[in-house]
């Protein structure tokens, strides 16, 4: 016996952009500004967020998509999903580890090796999705290849670097704001905006 399930218009990509985009804004501000100055209890708070809204978010969101498209396909109209589910998965695992190294003040120079895995994820995220002709979600990842490369001068000690971090961060939130935004109005309320 085979069951077949509906097609979905509604894959949870607002979701992922969402719990990303707060977890930039929110690590970005410190990172860019200082506020509020770096102790345990700062970096306890940063983990928090960094494992419940970027961690939680993203990774529910990348295994829906993957369950969608293998398992139910009930996403399979859209072969460019795929690396939505990949991306969405990996990052918010990672966001896991990076929130509980924070609010355990674990060291965080292995995130060398970390970073170069994620700007590789990145540099494939930026050609799947501009390949696919969607530059906004390339765009994204433009971002997330920046911040990556970034991090990976920080974990080898270069302190400087954390001002820039938390630039991109900040820039990269704001534009997954918008992301949420046009995905969630587009779905939702039948707009037409740019994603």
């Amino acid at each position: 016996m085979s069951v077949t399930f509906a097609a979905s218009q509604f894959p949870p990509l607002a979701l992922g952009f969402f719990g990303l985009g707060t977890g930039y804004l929110i690590w970005g501000t410190q990172e860019l500004f200082g506020f509020p100055e770096r102790d345990e209890r700062v970096d306890r708070s940063l983990g928090v967020w960094g494992l419940w809204l970027p961690g939680l978010c993203q990774l529910v969101t990348g295994l829906i998509l993957f369950v969608g498209l293998t398992w139910f396909q009930v996403f399979s109209s859209d072969r460019i999903l795929y690396m939505a589910a990949l991306a969405f998965s990996a990052y918010g695992i990672h966001w896991f580890a990076l929130g509980w190294n924070r609010y355990r003040g674990n060291d965080a120079r292995p995130n060398a090796g970390m970073s170069i895995a994620f700007t590789v994820l990145s540099a494939l995220g930026v050609t799947v999705f501009f390949h696919g002709g969607d530059w906004p979600v390339g765009l994204l990842f433009v971002g997330l290849a920046g911040i990556y490369v970034t991090d990976f001068f920080i974990a080898l000690g270069a302190r400087p670097f954390e001002s820039v971090l938390g630039l991109i961060r900040l820039v990269t939130g704001m534009w997954l704001m918008y992301l949420t935004f046009a995905v969630t109005l587009n779905l939702a309320a039948g707009f037409h905006l740019t994603v």
